[in-house]
This record gives C-alpha cells, structure tokens and sequence, in this order.
C-alpha cells in the first residue's frame, strides 16, 4: 500500500504564513476531498506537494511510502508517482501535446513505449475522454476551450498512472457531459488502486465519485474531518457554520498565485534532456 503522509507543514507565499500547520495521511486506493473558503491554503496544500518553487516550505515534512518528498525535484515526485492535475493548466506554444505526452509516459518507465504502442495507447485514452484526436497535433494547450483543457489533465492523469492524483478544482467550467466524462474517468482510476486528493467548490462532483474522507481547511488548518455529510451541509449552509458553531473567525483569502502543472515541468525538462 502506497502512503502519502503529511506532517505539521507550514508554508509560505510571498513572506506570509499560508499554511499553519497542516498533516494528513492519505492512502492508495483511498480518495480525500479538501475544502474550505477561497485562499485558506487548499491549492496551496497541493502546489507544496508538487514542488512549487513559489510556495516555501518553513517546517513539517511531505513523505511518499517514507521517502522524504522535499528532497525531491519537481520531475523526481513526478516520477515517484505524484501527479497535479490543475484548474489553469499552461498553455506550451511550439510543444505539441502527442510529443509532450509520449515523454511524460517514457520518462517514468524503464522501457520507453514504441512508437507504435504509444500511438496505440493514445488513441484508446482520446476516445475514453471523448477529445478529438487531432488535438494529439496541436501545441499543448494552445486554443483549448477550458473543459478540453481540463480533459486533457485527465487524460494525462490516466496515461501517466501516478500512486497519487492530486486534482485542483479539476470541474470548475465543466458542462455535465464533460463533467460525466472527468467524473467517470476519475472512478476508473479509483477501482485501480489510485489514491486522490481532491479539491472542488462543488458537491456535483463529489456526488459522482467515491469519497473516503473529507477534509475542510480554515485559516490554513485542518478544521474540520469526516465523511461526505460535512460535503452536504456546506453545500446547504456554507461556511458559516464553521464560525458559529466551532468558534473560528474566516480570515481573508490568500493572494492568488500563477501555476505550472507538474506535467509541464516535467516534460520540460525532458525535452531539454532530449529524452
């Protein structure tokens, strides 16, 4: 069993306190949802996990099956089996998604896929997403509506087959036929063992998956833990509660911050490598 383990972190963005302490533990077959207001420190949970240069971590530690994540490139937890799938994902000009795709896959495998059997592989997963396969030909990204986008994070999600998805709002923007789509995808992964931790606004997609946990983050901390009714009662009553019935006052959102998924980082490097 795959563990990802989370202890006391605190991390900083821009010189200010984001996260104040956050450990968790999730497990491999196992899907946690994480919510809580904007800007109390979500997406900041996950760009932390990834490596984000911008997000500092002061103390705690991230662990993969005891192995000590912080010590780890951003390609290296890529390839230890972490993947993020982002609600903005970057738009590459000049690096077309087939190739950027088939050296995502044979950076991580000890014997890269023929030609022919990524092609294979790719056309098989296109369908299953319901894209057109003529994006495999387009720069990556480039002139995606937001829910092709969203798909194609999916879709990288699937072909790369990490221990943990990590997916940041990965349904805002959907229509309910992608919205189906993402949601079925995400239950194939989970039958396989794939451990998630997942972040949404929204119960519909909560309601079409299978969660283990959930999680509701405040001020940067764990505030609240169990199971989907917690999804339920924000749903109807918000946060609000929160205050009134745990005593916590909701602080203002954390500053907004530009991303880049850790696919993108990774195949970067590769095609810098020329692999």
């Amino acid at each position: 069993m795959d563990v990802l383990k989370i202890v006391d972190l605190h991390v900083n963005v821009e010189d200010k306190e984001i996260l104040k302490g956050v450990s968790l533990t999730a497990r491999s077959g196992e899907t946690v949802a994480l919510l809580g207001p904007n800007g109390h420190g979500k997406s900041t949970l996950l760009q932390a996990i990834m490596g984000n240069p911008r997000y500092q971590i002061t103390s705690g530690q991230i662990l993969l099956n005891d192995q000590d994540v912080l010590t780890m490139s951003v390609d290296e937890r890529s390839k230890a089996g972490l993947f993020l799938g982002m609600q903005y994902p970057s738009e590459v000009s000049g690096v077309v998604n087939a190739d950027f795709l088939r050296a995502s896959i044979n950076a991580r495998r000890a014997k890269p896929l023929s030609l022919f059997q990524f092609y294979r592989l790719l056309d098989s997963t296109y369908k299953k997403m319901g894209i057109p396969f003529e994006m495999a030909n387009r720069s990556l990204n480039v002139g995606f509506s937001g829910g092709e986008k969203k798909r194609n994070e999916i879709l990288q999600m699937i072909l790369l087959e990490p221990r943990f998805a990590l997916l940041d709002e990965i349904d805002s923007g959907l229509d309910i036929d992608a919205m189906t789509i993402v949601a079925s995808a995400i239950r194939e992964e989970q039958e396989k063992g794939r451990g998630f931790l997942v972040v949404s606004h929204y119960a519909r997609l909560y309601n079409m998956i299978n969660l283990n946990r959930t999680i509701v983050m405040v001020n940067g901390k764990i505030a609240v833990e169990g199971g989907p009714e917690i999804i339920q009662k924000i749903d109807t009553k918000g946060y609000e509660w929160i205050k009134t019935e745990l005593g916590i006052d909701i602080e203002k959102e954390e500053p907004a911050m530009s991303a880049v998924s850790i696919g993108v980082c990774a195949t970067k490097e590769a095609i810098r490598d020329g692999k």
